[in-house]
C-alpha cells in the first residue's frame, strides 16, 4: 500500500525467463518508510511462453496467469482480470528496462492528483541501444500524431505507467496487441483525465531479444499497430471490451 491506496501491479511477459523474477522481486521490495510493502499485489500474464517464464515468476512470488494468445494488450488484460481488487494499477514489463523504484514518482503522480502517470523514457535517461532507432521514430510520430489530432503534449508511449482503477474502468480498454499503450492514453485524453508525465530511465535489457525492436516483424507489427489505434480511435467509433468479448479491468 502506497500513501492510503492499494496497489497492483500488472506485468505481461513472453520469453523472460531471464529477467522475469528480478522484477517482480524488485517489486515485492519496494517498501516505505513506517507502511510496509508498496505493491500489494504482482500478477504476470505468461504469454505463451517457451522458456519458463511463468514458472520463474510463480517462484519469484507473482500470481501467475497464462494466455496462449500471442498479443501485448490481451496479455495485460488477461492479468488485469485476475487482479484483485486494488485502487492504482501500475503496468510494468517484465524485461527488466527500467528502473523498478521509479514506480514511486509514479505513485506520487498519482497521490498528487493525477488519474494516470506515465513514465517517459524521452524525459529520462536513456542507456546506449535501450531502444532502436525504430522504435525512438514509432514514438516520436505517435506523439506528434496526438499532438496534432487531439491538441495535447506527449513525449513517449512508455510501458511503465500507472493509472487509477476507477480511471482505468472508464477507458475501456479493448486493443489485443501492440495498440495498448497509445489507447490507454488517447482515451485518457478524450475522458478529460488528468494525465502527467514523470522521467523515467530506460535500460538495456539483461537477456533475451526485444519482441518489438529486436525484429523486423516486431517493428512492423509495432508500427501499424500504434498508428491503426491512433487512426482508429480518431476517426471511428470505437469498439469496447464487453462487445468484443475480452477480459475488462
Amino acid at each position: 500500500m502506497y500513501k492510503g491506496l492499494r496497489v497492483g501491479a500488472v506485468i505481461p511477459a513472453r520469453d523472460e525467463a531471464g529477467n522475469i523474477a528480478t522484477v517482480v522481486t524488485e517489486l515485492a521490495d519496494l517498501h516505505t518508510t513506517g507502511q510496509g510493502r508498496i505493491v500489494d499485489e504482482i500478477v504476470v500474464c505468461d504469454n505463451g511462453s517457451t522458456d519458463g517464464t511463468g514458472e520463474r515468476a510463480c517462484t519469484a512470488g507473482a500470481h501467475v496467469v497464462r494466455q496462449p494468445t500471442p498479443g501485448y494488450g490481451i496479455a495485460c488484460l488477461t492479468a488485469l482480470a485476475a487482479l484483485g481488487p486494488v485502487d492504482v494499477v501500475l503496468f510494468v514489463d517484465g524485461d527488466r528496462s527500467c528502473r523498478i523504484h521509479q514506480a514511486t514518482g509514479l505513485l506520487d503522480a498519482i497521490t498528487g492528483g493525477a488519474d494516470m502517470a506515465v513514465g517517459s523514457r524521452a524525459l529520462g535517461t536513456m542507456e546506449r541501444g535501450a531502444l532502436s532507432p525504430a522504435q525512438i521514430a514509432g514514438n516520436r510520430v505517435a506523439s506528434i500524431l496526438i499532438r496534432v489530432l487531439w491538441g495535447r503534449r506527449v513525449t513517449d508511449l512508455g510501458p511503465f505507467r500507472a493509472i487509477r482503477a476507477t480511471a482505468l474502468r472508464r477507458l475501456e480498454m479493448c486493443d489485443t496487441a501492440y495498440g495498448w499503450t497509445v489507447e490507454m492514453q488517447v482515451k485518457a485524453i478524450r475522458e478529460n483525465l488528468r494525465v502527467v508525465e514523470t522521467p523515467v530511465d530506460s535500460l538495456r535489457r539483461h537477456s533475451g531479444r526485444s519482441k518489438v525492436g529486436g525484429t523486423i516483424p516486431g517493428i512492423v507489427g509495432a508500427s501499424t499497430g500504434i498508428l491503426g489505434t491512433i487512426f482508429r480511435l480518431r476517426f471511428n467509433r470505437p469498439q469496447t471490451a464487453a462487445k468484443r468479448g475480452k477480459p475488462r479491468a
